[in-house]
């Protein structure tokens, strides 16, 4: 049995996102989407909001859960009996600190693996913090974004 954890922000939940989520459940038996929440970080969405729209984009999943987490994502893997982290990587720049964080990771646990997922090229560009800029800007997001965050980002902004 081959469990994975995708930790992140999901601030807001991309079709980048999505994408690897889809690939990722093709992989493993089981995908845990961890929505990151630091108490240190200013986000749009609160964490229970980026949960449940986790959530309602990911149930056509049949062996993808998701859950809220503030510890380190290696105590929380461990816990949760899985050994593998997933990242999406666009560029260059993100396999840079993805790999620095890796190493880290494995670190504080020599059981950790990570799996890095290359963006398809029609994500390359999508960003969660550009999303909100734009967003903010009154600008159309509706093809980085899925249509129930769309609706969500207009509220918050209203």
């Amino acid at each position: 049995m081959s469990k994975a954890i995708f930790p992140g922000s999901f601030d807001p939940m991309t079709y980048g996102h999505l994408n690897i989520i889809e690939r990722a459940s093709k992989i493993f038996d089981e995908v845990d989407v961890v929505v990151a929440h630091n108490i240190n970080k200013k986000y749009m969405f609160s964490a229970e909001e980026r949960l449940n729209m986790v959530k309602e984009l990911t149930k056509c999943y049949k062996n993808v859960t998701a859950h809220i987490s503030e510890k380190l994502i290696v105590e929380y893997a461990k816990e949760n009996g899985a050994n593998v982290l997933l990242r999406g990587i666009r560029n260059s720049i993100d396999f840079a600190y993805e790999f620095d964080l890796s190493l880290m990771n494995k670190k504080l646990n020599s059981d950790m693996e990570t799996v890095f997922i290359p963006t398809e090229q029609k994500f390359l560009t999508i960003k969660s913090s550009a999303i909100k800029e734009l967003a903010s800007f009154g600008g159309n997001i509706s093809e980085m974004v899925p249509e129930i965050v769309v609706e969500a980002m207009k509220a918050k902004m209203m």
